[in-house]
């Protein structure tokens, strides 16, 4: 498999260096971008969330966004992807031993690409986490960092129940996020997804699904989604029906309309 690497597409086993922060620490952003026909999808929005993360963390973005368009096509070509993914992964770079980061630092910009389908996914089930908490006065609750470990605890806490994702519910007890998606319910006609402050993160699919539906923002509990009519995952890949939570079926535990009206809204390019 071949990466793109700083402006080179390299073997993947040469990609990363050990003493960078991002694997030392977890110091790094990343985006999963959807591709259709060789076309990277959203590119523009996942660049200006990248962006914004890079801001608040203090990480330079080393190429504009002509610069990682070309390197994506390229990247996309020598791999021979059609469809499927491409993951840009942003980290701070090699750094001495310490917490605190130097003031010159040499980021490292790494592209993966990935074939796979796009659209509709199976029918999941889920817990709601009980070993961890997202913590929404974090700012990292609000950036997609390299450091994943709170979905990891969930999504093994999933896995040991035999479900395939994890409710991931703040501080508070709201519910945030599932584990690597935005979440939506729908009960009665309202449409309904955790609001920004409550943890969730600023998902892009979760924005495009909100310009295409009548979509309220509201704190909600994990009794209003055992008790909702549909509920539905987000993620740039794919739109994932909700039929089961906590052993409670959802709706009549099957994909819903909503969730099947949008099926295809990960291949569309908004």
């Amino acid at each position: 498999m071949k990466v793109w690497r700083n402006g080179q597409i390299i073997e993947s086993a040469a990609a990363i260096d050990a003493q960078d922060r991002g694997v030392l620490l977890g110091d790094g952003l990343f985006e999963t971008l959807a591709v259709m026909e060789r076309v990277p999808l959203r590119l523009g929005r996942h660049l200006s969330r990248l962006r914004q993360g890079a801001d608040a963390l203090g990480i330079p973005l080393p190429h504009d966004g002509a610069g990682i368009s070309d390197a994506i096509k390229a990247l996309l070509e020598a791999e021979n992807v059609d469809e499927g993914s491409v993951r840009i992964t942003l980290l701070r770079g090699p750094a001495p031993r310490g917490v605190l980061p130097p003031q010159d630092v040499s980021p490292t910009l790494v592209m993966s690409a990935f074939a796979g389908k796009i659209g509709m996914a199976e029918p999941v089930r889920m817990v709601v986490a009980a070993t961890t908490r997202r913590n929404e006065f974090s700012p990292l609750a609000a950036v997609k960092s390299t450091n994943y470990l709170d979905s990891i605890i969930g999504a093994r806490e999933a896995g040991a129940c035999g479900a395939d994702d994890a409710v991931m519910l703040n501080t508070q007890g709201r519910v945030a996020e599932a584990a690597w998606a935005n979440i939506f319910c729908r009960m009665g006609d309202v449409l309904a997804t955790p609001p920004i402050v409550d943890g969730a993160l600023p998902g892009i699919m979760r924005a495009c699904v909100m310009e295409s539906e009548t979509v309220r923002e509201q704190s909600l509990r994990a009794d209003d989604l055992y008790a909702a009519d549909e509920v539905f995952l987000t993620s740039s890949l794919s739109i994932r029906p909700v039929v089961e939570i906590d052993g409670h079926v959802i709706g009549n535990g099957a994909p819903g309309p909503v969730a099947a009206r949008l099926s295809d809204l990960p291949r569309r390019a908004r």
